[in-house]
């Protein structure tokens, strides 16, 4: 069954899907990796930050639900909770300007209040095995191989994003694991568009 968006929803998937597929395009281009760290930095935390929103849109719901049932092993949780996660690291710690230098600890996650967003999703991840994939671009006829890694530890420590996901073929591997979970719902969302 194809849920069809409201008028408010209509809007907000117009403007979300059109500047994440601005993003997706320009961040996906060989030549971005060739730009200053800082401007690549605030096009990746904007695109994290769309992408998150956008998976606020309740279908979305059920689609990474069927992921779980038909697709490898944490592609859901890496599509839904890592992705927001790393959204929540960059939106609610801006004092980095690039990729490599993004880091967290216990104390700085729970500085307000322990048992919120990012720590939970520290406390339910921590330790587990790293996840790889890789990806075929066949616009550059190539196959990219990543790792999507999890703390082992989390504690007083410092925890660099870098480790987890890689700035370039790391982000490069969401933007097109994000892309096929949004175009679940393109078709709905532009009949009435």
């Amino acid at each position: 069954m194809q849920v069809r968006p409201n008028r408010s929803e209509e809007l907000f998937l117009r403007l979300g899907y059109n500047r994440f597929y601005d993003l997706y395009d320009e961040i996906m281009a060989d030549d971005f990796w060739e730009q200053e760290d800082w401007y690549r930095f605030s096009k990746v935390s904007n695109i994290f930050a769309v992408y998150s929103e956008l998976l606020t849109y309740e279908p979305f719901k059920y689609v990474l639900e069927a992921l779980k049932r038909q697709r490898p092993p944490m592609e859901s949780e890496i599509g839904g909770p890592m992705f927001k996660f790393v959204r929540n690291i960059l939106a609610h710690f801006p004092f980095f300007e690039k990729w490599d230098d993004v880091w967290f600890s216990k104390d700085l996650v729970n500085w307000l209040k322990e048992g919120l967003t990012i720590d939970l999703f520290l406390k339910k991840y921590t330790g587990h095995q790293e996840v790889e994939y890789r990806f075929w671009e066949a616009d550059k006829q190539r196959m990219t191989y990543t790792s999507i890694r999890f703390p082992q530890e989390y504690g007083e420590n410092k925890i660099y994003l870098k480790d987890l996901i890689a700035e370039k073929d790391g982000t490069r591997f969401s933007l097109i694991m994000m892309w096929q979970i949004l175009n679940t719902q393109v078709e709905s969302a532009g009949e009435k568009v």
